[in-house]
């Protein structure tokens, strides 16, 4: 089986990012980490990508300043120097340029700890919280120049509790994102998802339960 190659960036510790390693190296998983990059060298989550025999790679994007393009010249050199066909996004904290969004389109996933289109940007567990919502979830999706506004992969929903926090609530979620992120890579490795003018379609689909509810009444 060819799997893909993909490449993580990241910023921070890297948690998404260690889901997505050790995902992928089960011999059936369609798609291999072949470079994980941070624009930060003090970032955590590189000693986990090394430790766990993952290459890595430091763009420091501080000496870039407000130029994005620069950035972006260098990191793409380093995913054509490893031939990466996917990238997945794990706490990579900065924006790419409308222009790099565009030529990844379609081959660069996100993950938001929010059920988008609801609380998309900062401090999506204070936004549901103040909203009062009773699911909140992750979402993966694509990544396009709009911040969290690209279509949608694959969604997983837990319940919120009168007596969450936004601590409590980002540790739960945490545990969806971990599940939902490796699903839907191989997903797209397999060819198995379409974008359909902005929504996306996946082969073979179907709802794991007709509906889910919270809270739920004793």
């Amino acid at each position: 089986m060819m799997k893909r190659r993909v490449a993580i960036l990241i910023s921070g510790r890297g948690s998404n990012m260690s889901a997505l390693i050790k995902a992928a190296a089960a011999a059936d998983f369609p798609a291999e980490i072949s470079l994980v990059i941070s624009n930060k060298a003090d970032a955590l989550g590189l000693e986990r990508a090394k430790a766990a025999g993952v290459k890595t790679q430091v763009i420091e994007s501080k000496p870039f300043g407000k130029d994005r393009a620069g950035f972006e010249a260098v990191l793409q050199a380093a995913l054509d120097q490893h031939g990466i066909e996917l990238i997945c996004l794990g706490g990579f904290m900065r924006l790419f340029t409308a222009e790099f969004a565009r030529a990844w389109y379609g081959r660069m996933l996100n993950i938001h700890p929010s059920l988008l289109p609801s609380f998309p940007g900062l401090d999506p567990h204070g936004q549901a919280l103040r909203a009062g919502v009773k699911l909140s979830g992750a979402t993966v999706h694509f990544v396009i120049p709009e911040t969290d506004a690209g279509p949608i992969v694959m969604q997983g929903a837990v319940p919120v509790s009168d007596h969450d926090t936004a601590q409590t609530l980002s540790e739960r979620i945490l545990e969806v994102e971990h599940r939902i992120y490796p699903a839907a890579l191989s997903l797209l490795a397999t060819g198995k998802v379409k974008i359909e003018g902005d929504v996306c379609r996946t082969a073979g689909s179907s709802a794991s339960e007709n509906f889910l509810v919270a809270p739920v009444a004793s």
